[in-house]
């Protein structure tokens, strides 16, 4: 999610993709979107309306400047909220770069039977979130969402 970035320079989502697929996860799709609510919500809809799609990784948009407006955007979305996820993201990257670690307002949950993770954009956040995180607990998460009652 970036009003400034382009696929040439979309550098998080880059190293996102790269893990994923370093880790067995095939990427169904990529887009950039501009950090407008409506058109968030829309991406992130299209993607879990994708049969191919078992997990929806969002990145951008998670700080506290008036354009960051991912987390508000995909929140409604989520029928069950992840809380762990913002926390241990957070207390991890407090590891790494202090205090600011308290401007993320990473995310995850559950949403049609997937999972989706809400990250920041820097190269750094995705590393340590994907490597940290989500590419640990990942197929857990994923077949932990499609369980019936």
């Amino acid at each position: 999610m970036s009003d400034t970035r382009t696929p040439e320079t979309d550098k998080g989502g880059d190293l996102a993709a790269r893990l994923l697929g370093g880790a067995g996860h095939p990427v169904a799709w990529r887009r950039i979107v501009r950090d407008e609510p409506g058109e968030i919500a829309a991406a992130v809809e299209a993607a879990l309306l994708d049969p191919a799609v078992a997990a929806v990784l969002v990145t951008g948009g998670t700080g506290v400047a008036p354009r960051d407006v991912t987390p508000e955007s995909v929140a409604p979305l989520l029928e069950r909220v992840v809380p762990g996820f913002g926390e241990l993201f957070r207390a991890l990257s407090y590891q790494e770069i202090g205090s600011a670690a308290l401007l993320s307002r990473a995310l995850a949950g559950i949403s049609r039977g997937k999972v989706v993770f809400v990250l920041p954009g820097s190269t750094g956040a995705v590393r340590l979130a994907m490597e940290k995180l989500v590419l640990p607990e990942l197929g857990h998460l994923a077949a932990e969402a499609v369980k019936t009652r």
